[in-house]
Formats: structure tokens, sequence, C-alpha cells
């Protein structure tokens, strides 16, 4: 019988995790996503830096710290965040083109920039 989906139970066992090792970095990255699904964005960003911290040349990190600064509206330091990301070889155009996380930033020329540098070289 498959668990049943608890994010509170979740968080909770993960926050305990984490009291007892700060440094456990997948740990860091589960609590973020749990955070921002649960609508604590600003815990979900303070993970995300964590993480960053952490783990500075992972570019999923530097990824995931783009959305959460793009949900609260910090433009610049999201945009700044996905460049790093692309810079430390993040390539997934289609999804940071349709996330949900980054809608505030899609009507920018920079975002859209960002997606220009993931667009598959042209054939021919």
């Amino acid at each position: 019988m498959a668990r049943k989906e608890d994010p509170a139970f979740d968080i909770s066992f993960y926050e305990s995790v984490l009291r007892r090792e700060p440094r456990y970095a997948d740990v860091v990255e589960i609590l973020g996503g749990l955070y921002t699904k649960t609508g604590r964005i600003a815990d979900g960003l303070r993970m995300d830096r964590r993480l960053v911290r952490l783990r500075p040349d992972n570019a999923t990190a530097h990824y995931n710290l783009g959305c959460s600064l793009a949900l609260v509206k910090r433009k610049a330091d999201a945009l700044r965040a996905l460049r790093r990301a692309i810079e430390l070889g993040y390539d997934d155009r289609d999804w940071m083109a349709k996330d949900p996380d980054l809608a505030g930033l899609k009507t920018s020329a920079e975002f859209q920039t960002l997606l220009t540098a993931l667009a598959p070289p042209p054939k021919g």
C-alpha cells in the first residue's frame, strides 16, 4: 500500500534530520522543495540559499534559487541566479520556459535572452 502524501509530516521529518546533520545537502534540497510546494516561500528561499552555499558549483541549486527569488519578486537576483545555473551547465530550456515559478520573469528581455542561450544550435 502506498503511503499517503503528507507534506507536514515530511517537513517535520526532514527538519529533524537537518537539526542533527546541518550540512546534509540532499535534505536541504528536499526541504526547500517541500517548503515552496506548501507555500512557505521564504523558508524555501532560505533553504535554496543554504544549498548554494553547500554546493556552489551545482547548476540545479542555482536554478532552484532563481525560482525562489522569482517567487518573492526579486527579479534581478533571480535572473542572476538563473544565469549562473546556465554557466554551471543547466540546460533544460523546455522546463525553464514553462516553469510556473518563473512566470514573473517571462516577459523580461533578459529572461528571453537566457532561453535563447539554451536553444540548440540551428541545424544545417
